[in-house]
């Protein structure tokens, strides 16, 4: 199994819908590391270390988000794997 690194920027209606709560739990249900946060510009920015399989699981969820959510367009970004989180968490 080939771990990898992933940088998503989430825009549309995603800030001020549970956007950040709901991807900490659907990245640590699949075992994944990073954060998530709120970027002034109104998107939503995650960076997630695992598995490349459960990446992709996290980016096909971000694509639609939580149920209030409107997702719009979700910039991808991969990168080389890191181990530089131990869990899952929101940045503020």
């Amino acid at each position: 199994m080939a771990k990898q690194r992933a940088r998503l920027n989430i825009m549309g209606k995603v800030q001020g819908v549970g956007f950040r709560a709901n991807t900490r739990s659907q990245a640590r249900k699949l075992g994944l590391t990073g954060w998530v946060r709120n970027l002034s510009d109104g998107s939503v920015e995650v960076v997630a270390e695992g598995e490349k399989e459960d990446i992709d699981s996290l980016i096909s969820w971000a694509r639609k988000g939580p149920r209030l959510a409107d997702v719009k367009n979700v910039e991808i970004e991969r990168d080389e794997y890191r181990d530089e989180f131990g869990v899952f968490s929101v940045r503020y």
